[in-house]
């Protein structure tokens, strides 16, 4: 498939089945559109949570590794990650963020960093390169779909979220996270096609709807409010050779 012909993968997404959940809902949806038969009860329960509630992208990286798939992030978050671990030769992303660890306690950037930690034990791969349009229509074009974690107050537009059951208020409100797929592109309309398992949504009343393409990357570099920021490209260990 060339990168100017239209993208649109048979993506078969599941509502989530609560806040919390969209993650490993995306997670497994990636698995069905590779043939896995998991249940998505199965895979929300061994899908490891924060203590504030939902998950990390690197948490589904982890599980995809254990039932062996491969599995590559590209990350932008500069919370946890600092651009001269990747181009230093030699460097060691691990140690550094062994020794990041001892510096900053902050929980959930220990939270990340550990999970980092196994990823990389795990045989995970991590890239750190600019999120293009380029980017997203070579992985599509080969018919790869794309786990993201992205700021959904910047991709829905919608006010930001209070307290314990994320109550839209615009003055106390934080910014919320959420995972969709990207699993389409069409280069004429300059659009992403987006499976999303929140349902219903502010787009569509069905779990897919195309929306510009720059809103999208602008929405994955803004998940960094959330210790996220990344694409998460999953595939059989047979594809990533």
């Amino acid at each position: 498939m060339t990168l100017s012909a239209e993208t649109r993968l048979p993506i078969i997404m599941q509502p989530q089945p609560d806040e919390a959940t969209c993650g490993p809902t995306c997670l497994h949806a990636v698995y069905q559109f590779y043939g896995g038969k998991d249940s998505l009860h199965a895979v929300i329960e061994r899908t490891q949570c924060l203590d504030t509630g939902g998950t990390l992208a690197v948490f589904l990286a982890c599980d995809a590794l254990r039932r062996g798939y491969a599995a590559t992030i590209y990350t932008y978050n500069l919370q946890v990650f600092d651009p001269t671990w990747f181009n230093a030769p030699g460097a060691d992303v691990s140690e550094r963020l062994r020794q990041q660890m001892r510096y900053k306690t902050h929980e959930k950037l220990q939270t990340a960093c550990r999970g980092y930690l196994e990823f990389l034990a795990l045989g995970g791969q991590l890239r750190f390169t600019d999120l293009t349009r380029r980017l997203i229509r070579e992985y599509l074009g080969r018919s790869i779909p794309i786990l993201t974690a992205l700021s959904a107050t910047y991709l829905y537009r919608s006010m930001r979220e209070y307290g314990p059951k994320d109550t839209p208020d615009d003055i106390r409100g934080e910014p919320s996270g959420h995972f969709v797929i990207l699993s389409g592109y069409n280069p004429a309309e300059r659009t992403v096609l987006v499976s999303d398992p929140l349902l219903p949504n502010p787009f569509s009343d069905t779990h897919h709807y195309a929306i510009d393409v720059d809103r999208v990357i602008c929405s994955v570099l803004l998940g960094i409010l959330t210790y996220d920021a990344n694409v998460l490209i999953i595939r059989p260990r047979s594809q990533a050779q």
